[in-house]
């Protein structure tokens, strides 16, 4: 079974930070461009972050840039997201998406719930 599970979200008190992973099955991480995008009730989704298939370069909303890290690990099938400085903005679902042979397709996680609040 093909499946992409994201883990690490709750709830943070702005300024705090999380660690969100993404870990892959039943497919290889390391061939495919991996992104986290965020979705929050009533808005459209939007891209967060962006990283090569082999890691070798980044790309950051810039709503983020200077706060969140992505980064892959693909000998073990994992792509994580460092969250700092988190802002009650950040609040949303996050969801990891192994890129495929268009932007949108491939393979999403069902993604993680990451709450800002004091």
């Amino acid at each position: 079974q093909v499946q992409l599970v994201e883990s690490g979200g709750g709830l943070v008190q702005p300024g705090g930070s999380l660690r969100l992973s993404c870990a892959a099955s039943g497919f290889t991480l390391s061939n495919h461009a991996m992104t986290w995008y965020r979705q929050a009730p009533g808005k459209e989704r939007e891209l967060v972050a962006v990283i090569s298939s082999a890691g070798a370069s980044t790309n950051y909303a810039e709503s983020v840039k200077g706060r969140f890290t992505i980064s892959r690990d693909n000998a073990k099938n994992t792509v994580y997201l460092q969250m700092n400085s988190l802002k009650p903005e950040d609040t949303a679902v996050y969801l990891c998406h192994a890129v495929g042979s268009s932007w949108l397709n491939g393979y999403w996680g069902q993604g993680t719930q990451v709450t800002v609040s004091s």
